[in-house]
């Protein structure tokens, strides 16, 4: 049964290395993308985003609506990279669940109102998004628990 074992992996060690680069690259692209840009997009969230009735829209109603389509596009796909990349930060270094809460941010999808306010109303993760905003000197976002 070893041998069999052992000569699988022979026989696909340059498959393993491959994917072992691959998974390291993932990682260090993760840890990036935590360091730079998440910081950017929580800075960016007005302070009673998770309080408010209704939803700002990325694109004025006065646009081309082939811009409208496109940006909206854009900010679907990006929105979806950041979740699947902070699915993999779950088992790799990186900030997993922020990575995926920014992600679910800039999604349009049925319910996800609901779900933002859910996460967000996690005391960790609404304390971690604070204490980044107060580095850079941002009021804290709204506890959407405590104004209902």
């Amino acid at each position: 049964m070893y041998e069999s074992i052992t000569s699988w992996f022979a026989s696909h060690l340059e498959t393993i290395q491959k994917l072992g680069a691959a998974w390291f690259l993932i990682g260090i692209g993760s840890l990036i993308i935590t360091i730079v840009a998440l910081p950017l997009v929580i800075l960016k969230i007005p302070e009673d985003y998770f309080v408010r009735d209704r939803r700002l829209r990325l694109v004025k109603r006065t646009q081309h609506p082939l811009i409208a389509w496109t940006l909206l596009a854009a900010k679907n796909l990006l929105g979806l990279a950041l979740f699947v990349l902070g699915s993999v930060m779950l088992f790799i270094p990186g900030q997993g669940i922020l990575t995926m809460l920014i992600g679910l941010l800039l999604m349009n999808f049925p319910g996800k109102f609901k779900l933002e306010r859910k996460l967000v109303q996690r005391p960790a993760v609404l304390n971690t998004l604070n204490r980044i905003r107060a580095k850079w000197d941002k009021p804290p976002l709204i506890d959407p628990a405590s104004s209902h």
